[in-house]
């Protein structure tokens, strides 16, 4: 019995031995940096700063056909996606009640030259007889003045015939311009009333080769874009290709929806396989800033934190990072800042500094992995292109291993990441 109490001791001791082994590896294991933490080498290389905004497919001229006439619809000669030319009939009205007022003034013009061909006799017998001095002077006036009312009534009859046949052409709608149906708004049988507002029957795209993109860029962008700028885009229908485009225009005409000011900008398409349809939904990315041959950060290591300086701030009655909310942060911080970062005004300090240094433009810190262990760097930030972001100044170079993130957290505490909106 002695003996098999000797031996369950020491399987005892030895799996202890090897279990306090076992998590002794695992514990120097997780305490190794580059265990620890997902790490990634600076680099140099471009980047480019994008604005971007949704917007909608139009053509470049598009015609809405409308009508001056009222009337039933007797027949239709197009339909959607017809080619049509200039002058070509697209719709034709009934023309029972345009016709029979067109025939109405016809009579009245008939019968006002009947009455200006007896004002005529009229005034040149009066004259003889005025000549001879058989009839007075206001008897001849009365004959001249005849003589002119019935040329006013035929000019005026004709006036009004001319108006009316006007109206029995409009009852056949033709095209102003060559292209393409794009919409039918009317059937046939269907009746349209002109009043006030012309009634828009048909519309037409001029020429679906040439496209615009009509967008709205907040105000905080629009400062950034310029006439002649590149712009690529995407649409749904054809998600894996790109198209590209030029700023043509940016409208002074702002729009205010629930306090958000937007400008429409206007952008030029090619679109000579006519692939683009009018009333797509844009996505547009306007390229506003590039760098060349600059050093690079990843955005992930702006934003991380590690988690022994989240739980010192907590010590000192701070908010860590990951737990201050969106009103906290301020108005005064800068958009597209979150932990690491600051706006303008003292950087992070370093173990050597006494005092934050005072940085003209946007800043951050990042930790660099050196002799073993993590240590903050204070960089200032230019552009970005929401991956990676332009180092301007700072003791970051090219080489430096920056910490990114963490695979496995200290006490199973994960790490301060601010969100950080580019």
């Amino acid at each position: 019995m002695k003996r098999i109490g000797k031996i369950v001791i020491g399987v005892a001791l030895a799996a202890g031995l090897i279990g306090g082994g076992v998590w002794y590896a695992k514990q120097r294991a997780a305490n190794d940096p580059e265990q620890r933490y997902k790490l990634a080498t600076i680099e140099k290389g471009a980047v480019t700063q994008t604005v971007s905004a949704n917007g909608t497919l139009n053509p470049v001229v598009l015609v809405s056909v409308g009508t001056q006439v009222s009337g039933t619809v007797k027949k239709l000669y197009v339909d959607f996606n017809d080619q049509v030319k200039q002058g070509q009939p697209l719709l034709e009205l009934d023309d029972a009640l345009v016709s029979a007022a067109e025939r109405q003034s016809a009579a009245n013009v008939a019968s006002a030259q009947a009455s200006l061909e007896l004002a005529q006799a009229n005034e040149a017998r009066m004259n003889a007889l005025f000549a001879q001095e058989y009839v007075s002077r206001q008897e001849y006036d009365q004959a001249r003045q005849g003589l002119k009312a019935g040329q006013a009534q035929l000019a005026l009859a004709r006036a009004q015939n001319d108006r009316d046949r006007a109206n029995l052409n409009f009852t056949i709608i033709r095209s102003p311009v060559d292209g393409v149906v794009v919409d039918r708004v009317v059937d046939l049988g269907q009746t349209v009333a002109a009043s006030f507002q012309t009634p828009v029957l048909i519309k037409i795209a001029q020429d679906l080769s040439e496209m615009r993109i009509d967008t709205s860029f907040a105000e905080a962008d629009i400062g950034l874009i310029r006439e002649g700028q590149k712009a690529r885009f995407t649409v749904d229908a054809f998600p894996n290709k790109n198209f590209s485009g030029d700023v043509q225009q940016i409208r002074l005409n702002p729009t205010n929806q629930q306090n958000v000011v937007t400008y429409n900008v206007r952008i030029n398409v090619a679109n000579p396989d006519h692939v683009l349809l009018p009333g797509m939904t844009a996505y547009v990315n306007i390229g506003v800033a590039r760098r060349e041959d600059v050093l690079l950060v990843p955005n992930g290591a702006l934003r991380f934190k590690p988690a022994e300086a989240a739980d010192k701030k907590a010590e000192n009655g701070q908010k860590p990072a990951s737990t201050a909310t969106a009103g906290s942060a301020g108005p005064s911080m800068a958009p597209g800042m979150g932990a690491g970062m600051d706006g303008g005004g003292m950087a992070g300090k370093g173990p050597g500094d006494k005092k934050g240094k005072k940085r003209d433009g946007q800043s951050g810190t990042v930790y660099v992995l050196e002799g073993g262990e993590i240590k903050p760097v204070s960089v200032q930030l230019g552009i970005t292109d929401n991956r990676n972001t332009e180092v301007v100044g700072g003791d970051l170079k090219a080489g430096d291993r920056v910490v990114t993130g963490e695979n496995v957290a200290a006490n199973n505490k994960p790490s301060s990441v601010g969100m950080r909106m580019f």
